[in-house]
């Protein structure tokens, strides 16, 4: 549709940054060859073009997209714009060229490649954000609790409402170690802002034995005749284990992990741990 031009678009890393490149590519009519946020390398030989995030001009595309398209094409903009996809930028903005160009239809267009990997990967978002729901480990640190997760993509936003909601009265913390940002929660006010760095401090006395109990309820609801190894890492994958008091997380002890291992060796492959 434009002429493609041997620039590298740099803005910001903010949704209102990526708002604005497409606003600056239909206004000059090109497309740039690849679009990445400030400090990150752009890995071709290319001049970079600087592009200002202006509220305005990143509002005026926001509002064209239900209009010109559909409500449901600006939640999937929204939600590619949280995912690890690479080039996620560049893919959003081939999105939004056909969304410009067919309308509502291209929701529909899964045959092409543009969509078909958006959507892709707005589902594997969701998909991370879901089985977050219930990987999600809280520590209590004096009046506050908290967790640490990793997950490969920004899932704050899309956990936000489940947890806010479900803790209404509590003061709590997830700390996405990943992007490096935190959502925060007090009664009646929430927040998800940046944190470069969070080590958690070492667990008090009541806090360790709270630990215990919980893996000691999880060893003792275990079926030792429907353990399958290859299915827990399958619904549960190793990268999640880390930040699991029940799977040797966090700084817990972990007596029942150890004997698990002493009896059944034979179960155990590369340190994997049984299926309850």
């Amino acid at each position: 549709m434009f002429k493609t031009a041997a620039l590298a678009y740099t803005y910001d890393g903010s949704f209102e940054g990526l708002l604005c490149c497409v606003f600056e590519s239909y206004q000059w009519k090109e497309t740039p060859l690849t679009i990445h946020s400030e400090g990150e390398g752009q890995g071709l030989l290319l001049e970079s073009k600087w592009i200002e995030t202006d509220n305005a001009k990143a509002d005026r595309v926001l509002r064209s997209i239900p209009l010109r398209i559909c409500p449901e094409a600006e939640e999937l903009v929204r939600l590619g714009f949280w995912t690890c996809t690479p080039d996620k930028e560049l893919l959003l903005l081939n999105f939004l060229y056909l969304g410009f160009t067919h309308g509502r239809k291209v929701m529909d267009m899964l045959a092409d490649d543009t969509v078909n990997a958006l959507q892709k990967a707005v589902q594997h978002l969701r998909r991370e954000g879901h089985l977050f729901l219930g990987f999600v480990r809280f520590s209590v640190y004096g009046p506050v609790m908290a967790a640490v997760i990793e997950p490969r993509n920004y899932v704050l936003p899309v956990i936000q409402e489940h947890f806010c909601d479900r803790f209404q009265g509590e003061s709590f913390m997830i700390y996405d170690k990943t992007h490096r940002m935190a959502l925060i929660h007090q009664p009646g006010q929430e927040a998800i802002i940046p944190l470069q760095e969070w080590i958690p401090p070492e667990p008090d006395t009541a806090e360790e034995a709270y630990r215990r109990l919980w893996k000691k309820f999880y060893t003792a609801i275990g079926i030792q005749e429907r353990r399958n190894d290859r299915l827990r890492s399958s619904l549960m994958p190793k990268r999640y284990w880390k930040h699991l008091t029940e799977m040797d997380g966090g700084n817990a002890a972990v007596p029942a992990t150890r004997a698990l291992r002493e009896k059944a060796p034979q179960r155990i492959k590369n340190g994997e741990l049984l299926n309850p």
